[in-house]
């Protein structure tokens, strides 16, 4: 799909109903499910932050922009995330501050940013964070500025390879929390996309699927 067709059906996937925990489920993994079946969010204290799935046109294509995440001692060390992060106090919203952290991690100013629609805020247990994911999209070409301390590489995902259902699989991965652990990933490229980047992408594809 060229980028001006898929930029035409952003009006109509700003519309769809989300499938939220439906979504979700299909990506969890198995001692995830039950947690989000469970009501939550509301009583949750957890840390704040936001994330940016940024789609843009790269020869004329549309694709969605993933970031690897430099090693670092903590639970998502390494791991493959859409660009974001916590919320600051001078944060107005939590859109700001996926604008801001997109910014600040891959160098796309706010200003060529159109937010589309906001998606289901996910709990991560292991680093106890709600995290609230917005889709936008950037009509130009993008030149990438990484911020060098928190950004190992960018993942640049063609349209057609998000919506291909061979790209999931089940992988035996040691996590943060548990070793041999089998979980729903996204494998693409040489990469593997799991736990909640991977549930929100689930709802993500969903979307698009309904309108695509």
């Amino acid at each position: 799909m060229t980028f001006n067709e898929f930029f035409d059906a952003t009006s109509a996937i700003s519309e769809v109903e989300l499938p939220s925990i439906a979504s979700h489920i299909k990506m969890a993994p198995l001692e995830r499910v039950k947690s989000l079946q469970e009501p939550i969010y509301s009583s949750l204290t957890a840390k704040k932050a936001a994330v940016m799935m940024l789609f843009y046109p790269k020869d004329s294509e549309t694709h969605l922009v993933l970031i690897k995440r430099n090693a670092y001692p903590g639970v998502h060390s390494s791991q493959i995330a859409f660009p974001g992060g916590k919320v600051d106090p001078e944060d107005v919203d939590f859109r700001q501050t996926a604008l801001r952290e997109t910014f600040e991690e891959i160098g796309i100013s706010e200003d060529k940013i159109s937010v589309v629609k906001d998606f289901t805020p996910l709990y991560i247990p292991p680093s106890d964070f709600l995290v609230y994911p917005f889709m936008g999209v950037c009509s130009t070409e993008i030149e990438f500025v990484l911020q060098q301390e928190e950004v190992a590489g960018i993942i640049e995902v063609p349209l057609k390879t998000l919506l291909d259902d061979a790209i999931i699989s089940n992988k035996i991965l040691d996590t943060s929390y548990a070793k041999s652990l089998e979980v729903p990933v996204f494998e693409i490229e040489e990469y593997i996309v799991w736990g909640a980047t991977a549930m929100m992408l689930s709802e993500l594809k969903d979307v698009l699927k309904m309108v695509l």
